[in-house]
């Protein structure tokens, strides 16, 4: 079993022609993933890498019975590649697209909740379970099939830390990229309760950074409602007060989204934290053996 994703997956890659659809539809199907359809507006009856483009969702759907969609659609036009996407019946949106407007972020995630439909990002890497499928972004060559899930704000930080997961010999069920926007469609509170009925995720590794409340609030929920151990890194330590870093959602106020402040709320929850994201995969390794996992 897999988080949201798994070989039943079929994929629509919406913006298939232009170069970052192009190269990640290639990335995808190395990866194993069912790459099934892609739509450009006017190209439709092309091909990339034998995958089919079509003109709309709608047809892309009733002809090749896609669920996922992954989104390289451009900002501007993003946010109605999704509609699109919902009204033909798709309920998995992997948004990579960065600088997508603030109000048309809220529509997407309001529409989303109204049909049903799980959003993940914009701004982000994707999900991958590996030995099963990838939508998304995120580089092949750090998976490895094994028991441990990630979830992370971050996608570089997320690449780093499931490489050095992988270099001490152990593996991931499923990764997730949430974004770093100040709004995205999927939270550390949705996401954690997947890990936890997930049979094949023992051990889970949360990546946050300063900036929004997304990790208190997680704390609070890992606190009453979870039972896995879990691994955090908070990034974003060293950053001069007052400061904005990195992502739009990375902005601190009211003496909340400090790192302190995270790390102090996570570590209240029970959750063992790094100070740097190369102490992870001993402490996941550490946590494997106390509890008696793999």
């Amino acid at each position: 079993m897999s988080v949201l994703v798994d070989g039943d997956t079929r994929v629509l890659v919406q913006g298939i022609t232009g170069h970052q659809g192009t190269v990640h539809t290639v990335q995808m199907k190395a990866f194993g993933s069912k790459v099934v359809a892609g739509t450009t507006p006017g190209k439709g009856g092309q091909t990339v890498d034998g995958v089919p483009v079509f003109d709309s969702v709608e047809e892309a759907v009733a002809t090749t019975g896609a669920n996922a969609s992954c989104i390289f659609v451009p900002a501007p036009f993003a946010r109605d590649a999704f509609l699109e996407a919902v009204d033909a019946g798709i309920r998995l949106a992997v948004v990579v697209t960065e600088h997508i407007p603030f109000h048309d972020m809220l529509t997407m995630y309001h529409y989303a909740r109204l049909r049903g439909a799980r959003i993940i990002g914009p701004n982000c890497p994707g999900i991958a379970a590996p030995g099963k499928a990838k939508v998304g972004i995120i580089p092949n060559v750090v998976f490895r099939p094994g028991r441990v899930g990630v979830v992370s704000r971050s996608g570089t930080l997320t690449y780093e830390i499931v490489s050095g997961i992988k270099d001490v010999g152990l593996g991931q069920s499923t990764c997730i990229g949430l974004g770093g926007d100040p709004v995205v469609g999927t939270s550390f509170v949705d996401a954690l309760p997947w890990f936890e009925e997930d049979p094949d995720t023992d051990v889970i590794v949360m990546v946050g950074e300063i900036g929004g409340t997304a990790e208190e609030e997680a704390a609070e929920y890992l606190h009453h409602h979870l039972d896995k151990p879990v691994v955090a890194y908070i990034a974003g330590r060293s950053a001069p007060p007052g400061k904005r870093m990195g992502h739009a959602g990375a902005i601190i106020a009211r003496g909340r989204g400090t790192a302190e402040s995270k790390v102090r709320a996570l570590e209240g929850a029970g959750v063992r934290v790094a100070q740097f994201p190369y102490e992870i995969p001993g402490l996941v390794a550490q946590l494997l053996q106390e509890h008696g996992r793999r």
